[in-house]
């Protein structure tokens, strides 16, 4: 059973909001409307890239007998704020704190890489339904709002994934180098391709690759 304390809660409430607010100015900069018009299609990709970063590693830590708990970083929050203003997010909001004493790092790098590999698992699953709604989209303003989504889910997500496998401070990606070197470079390689793409061809001009458009 994955138990949630209120202080969890909260937090990740926090991280989500703020997250959202902050990838939104890194696409629409000082344009207040493109802005408005971003938040809701960007809040999608960052509560389910949030939520499931967290369940994943929740879930692992569950099956080696370890509680796992988000905590926020208010200074993380600050910094993924300022830096939207120069059109990329380093987003660090927190950390997934582990309460097991004595954790090896063989089991805390497993732990770690869960969320990442959620977010790039999630990340395939928004580009794959963006290409399957792509010839609908302009039939229907439902399916083009779907299709926004997913897209930007796409980006958002290869991003997070990428970012914290970094082997910086408490992110994902130090544990899980202590673990396996081999591992970290394999996942960020990926996420970091997806990232790479998203920014230098776009998730729209991807889609229409897959498409033969």
């Amino acid at each position: 059973m994955l138990e949630t304390s209120n202080d969890e809660v909260r937090d990740l409430i926090i991280s989500f909001i703020v997250l959202s607010i902050c990838f939104s100015i890194a696409t629409a900069g000082f344009n207040v409307k493109a802005f408005i018009s971003n938040l809701p299609i960007v809040m999608v990709g960052v509560a389910l890239g949030s939520l499931l970063h967290e369940l994943g590693q929740r879930y692992v830590a569950m099956k080696y007998g370890c509680h796992a708990e988000f905590k926020l970083w208010p200074l993380g929050l600050v910094i993924a704020f300022v830096t939207s203003f120069f059109g990329v997010v380093f987003a660090s909001p927190g950390t997934t704190k582990i309460s097991e004493d004595n954790l090896t790092d063989d089991i805390y790098g497993k732990i770690s890489v869960a969320g990442p590999m959620a977010n790039i698992v999630l990340a395939l699953v928004f580009i794959i339904i963006a290409a399957l709604i792509y010839p609908l989209k302009v039939h229907s303003d439902i399916f083009h709002l779907l299709y926004l989504i997913c897209t930007v889910g796409f980006s958002v997500n290869s991003f997070l994934a990428t970012f914290n496998l970094f082997p910086i401070y408490s992110l994902d990606g130090t544990k899980v180098m202590k673990w396996s070197v081999g591992v970290w470079i394999v996942t960020i390689a990926i996420a970091g391709i997806m990232m790479l793409i998203s920014i230098s061809i776009g998730p729209e001009n991807m889609v229409q690759l897959l498409m033969g458009v």
